[in-house]
Parts: structure tokens; sequence; C-alpha cells
């Protein structure tokens, strides 16, 4: 398998190539140098400062060659918000943070590939996944500088999401999410995927299922506003980091708030979706009465797409131990509603 390395400088490029050769036909190039992309390899490995308006330049001079490989992994050492947005932007298919690791990259490389991705290209089943991907970097861009958020672009990319769940069923768009991303872009995927099959097995009207996909894209962009060191922490949150993340509903609802086409029912689930019926949940302590139906199935969704999300930190849960954790939380979720969820939850 033939991959080629893309770097900003000679001493990345050398790196990332020297921890690849052993396992793969290797090429590499600078980004300032002529472009000399081959039309389709296998897989791209892009390791750059994509804070520099010049390496943004270079990859998207490269665009045309470099979205028709199967697999483009961007390497990102400084872990943003605005650079792995950034990333996606640029076309990647995974993004890798934090310090080089080179098992996890040759895994990543060595995973099979999905179908439509292996062709070449973004066409067919991939590009519900490109899409989706792609509005929430933008959106989690637009709320980290304050910029307007594309709400419309977020609602279609949900309702692609939708339309592959439709097509192709749960179990794919999980498999799929969970090769292809990491952290909280992992988890906003994997939870709009549950909120869909959910609100389809409930026989949702198509209204009713927009609202619904559309309220879990957004439902974290207040993380937006947390440093992703804190979010991807590996082990146990300290009590002012806990109180942090407690943050990202109110700071969700604030970035909303304002624009016209997002809907009351929207901002409502964005700022509740961690009540709870009993009123221990955060941030407003709403109780039963207070908390809509629309929120009570996000909930659920939320919860069980973060209990089975891969973190490289930690064993991935199966559904049916995330399920059983569902129904031992009582009097916090609707009876009803678990029980309906378990045909989403264990369905093969």
């Amino acid at each position: 398998m033939f991959v080629h390395v893309l770097a900003d400088r000679s001493d990345k490029l050398s790196a990332v190539c020297a921890a690849l050769e052993r396992r793969f036909e290797v090429a590499g190039e600078r980004l300032d140098v002529e472009a000399k992309l081959p039309h389709a390899p296998f897989a791209v490995v892009v390791r750059a400062d994509l804070r520099a308006v010049e390496n943004i330049a270079a990859l998207k001079k490269r665009a045309p060659r470099l979205n028709r490989a199967g697999k483009r992994i961007f390497l990102v050492e400084e872990p943003s918000h605005v650079s792995i947005s950034q990333a996606y932007a640029l076309g990647a298919t995974l993004v890798l943070s934090g310090t080089i690791d080179r098992t996890k990259l040759v895994a990543a490389l060595t995973d099979p590939a999905d179908p439509a991705a292996s062709s070449g290209g973004t066409s067919g089943k991939n590009d519900a996944v490109e899409a989706a991907a792609t509005a929430i970097a933008s959106m989690f861009d637009a709320a980290s500088f304050g910029a307007p958020v594309d709400v419309d672009g977020t609602r279609e990319a949900g309702g692609k999401i939708a339309d592959r769940i439709a097509e192709h069923g749960l179990s794919e768009w999980l498999t799929t999410v969970r090769r292809h991303h990491e952290g909280t872009y992992q988890h906003c995927l994997l939870v709009t995927g549950l909120a869909v099959d959910f609100g389809l097995s409930l026989g949702l009207r198509k209204t009713d299922l927009e609202r619904l996909y559309t309220a879990a894209m957004f439902h974290d962009i207040g993380k937006a506003r947390i440093p992703l060191a804190i979010l991807d922490k590996p082990g146990r949150l300290d009590d002012e980091e806990r109180a942090l993340i407690e943050t990202h509903p109110t700071a969700g609802y604030e970035v909303l708030k304002d624009l016209q086409n997002v809907s009351a029912e929207i901002l409502d689930a964005v700022r509740h979706h961690h009540e709870y019926l009993d009123g221990s949940g955060y941030p407003d302590g709403l109780c039963a009465q207070s908390i809509s139906d629309i929120v009570r199935i996000l909930t659920i969704a939320d919860i069980f797409g973060a209990l089975i999300e891969h973190r490289y930190y930690k064993p991935t849960m199966s559904r049916q131990q995330a399920y059983d954790i569902l129904c031992g939380m009582n009097g916090k979720l609707e009876k009803a509603l678990v029980a309906s969820f378990r045909e989403v939850a264990l369905s093969r």
C-alpha cells in the first residue's frame, strides 16, 4: 500500500516517513515545494501547522488529488478546536491529535476503509459522513471565533445522516463514524445517528425528526468554548474541570440564542440535554414536567453515545453494557422511552 506524506518542515516529514516505511511504500513532499502528489494514493498523511495561512493554501492547491485518496489522516500536534475544524474542512477523514503515536497511526492506515472511500472520491454512502463532519467542524469553528453559525448547512447535514440510516441502518453508521472520527466530533456524529434511529423507531413525523436531528447536531456546540485538553482528558476530571465541562449547555445556548433560524425547541434541547426527571441534572435542575419530549429522547441518545464511543485510553463498552446502564438510571430517564430504545441499542 502506497502512502504519501505531506509536511510543512523537513524534520516533520522525515519523522512520519520513518514511522511508516517498515510497513508501507512511502513517499513524501514538503508543502512549500511544487506539488507531486500522485493521482490517487491509497492514503495521505498530513503533518502541518494548520494555523499557518501558507500551509492551508498549499493543501487547498492539492485538494483535487488529495481528496481522491481513500484515507486522509491529519496529524495535529497542538490540538485545538480550530486546528481540528480546519483539518476536516481540508478533507480529513481522520484527525489524530497530540503527540504522534506510530502504533495508532499504523492501525488507522491498516484498518479496512469504507467501500465508498476505498474506491476513491466522496460519492455514495460516504457523503453523509463527510458532510456531517464538515458541518460540525464549521459550527465549532464559528462558535470558537464568535462568527455566524451555518444553521441551514448543519440541518442539511443532519438530513443526510437521516437518509443514510434509513437506507443502511444504524450499525453501519456507528462503525463508520468510530473508524474515522475521534473525541467530541465522534460523539456528535454518534449521538445524531442514535437520535435519528430512535426517532425512526418511534415513528416520528418528518418535521419532528428534523427537529430531533438538528438538536442532536447542535447539542454539544458549547464544547467549542472548552479546551480539548479537558474534553479529551484520559482519566477522571477534577472538580474544577468538571465544573467547566458543565458550562457547555449554557455556552451552546448563548451561541445560538440570537440566531433567527434556530427554533425554541432546538435551544431548549441544547440547554437542557443534561437534565434528569428527578431534578438532579444541570444547568437548571429541571424536573419531569419541565423537560420536553425532544430533550427526553436526546438525553437517552447522548448518554448511550458517550458510553459506546471509542476512546484510545479506555476499552469500548458494548452496546448491551451501555443499555444496561441506561436501564439502571432509575428516576432519571423516562422508563417507557428507555424500553423503546432497546430496539435501537441492541440492533445489529
